[in-house]
């Protein structure tokens, strides 16, 4: 099972990925394919996303039972917390100040 989350990304690339996967909301992509598949689309997503972020999240046999793949700009930052990949907001500047003011 993997899932793939697109950002910004162009209408053909999104329309291209949903001959693969499910399309469950706008650029959230569900499906079960081999490891081939998977990385040769990530690929793809890689080369086409122009100035849009991609996630990869797929099961493999680790500690969580699962690997995150990250491309380009997106609202999520990967963090290794002793081992364990957990995943931080990025602080926009609109959001910093808004936290400033309370």
């Amino acid at each position: 099972m993997m899932v793939l989350l697109l950002e910004k990304a162009p209408t053909s690339l999104r329309g291209e990925i949903t001959r693969w996967m499910l399309q469950v909301k706008t650029g959230v992509y569900v499906g079960r394919v081999s490891a081939q598949v998977r990385d040769l689309l990530w690929e793809k997503v890689c080369a086409g996303r122009k100035s849009g972020g991609a996630m990869l999240i797929y099961q493999t046999n680790s500690e969580q039972g699962f690997a995150i793949r990250v491309n380009g700009t997106t609202s999520r930052t990967l963090v290794d917390f002793d081992g364990l990949t957990l995943l931080r907001t990025v602080d926009t500047p609109a959001k910093s100040r808004l936290a400033e003011k309370d």
